[in-house]
């Protein structure tokens, strides 16, 4: 499996997020049905991290997160 990069800017800084392509493909379904951009999901997303002091780094959290959407579907 080889990661993915995509570039975006949180809080202001230009920063890249690598993640496998099945992770994508579940956030990227995830924000097909939602009102966010990519860039707005990731902030929220990374928001979310800092707020519950979750001490994984924000790929590692997007990983997480995907794999619960993945096993728990709306």
């Amino acid at each position: 499996m080889s990661l993915v990069k995509r570039s975006l800017s949180i809080a202001g800084h230009r920063t890249s997020l690598a993640l496998e392509a099945e992770f994508w493909e579940v956030i990227d379904a995830h924000i097909a049905q939602s009102p966010h951009s990519f860039a707005g999901f990731i902030r929220a997303m990374d928001e979310a991290r800092i707020e519950s002091g979750a001490p994984q780094n924000l790929a590692s959290y997007l990983r997480v997160w995907a794999l619960r959407e993945a096993q728990n579907p709306r």
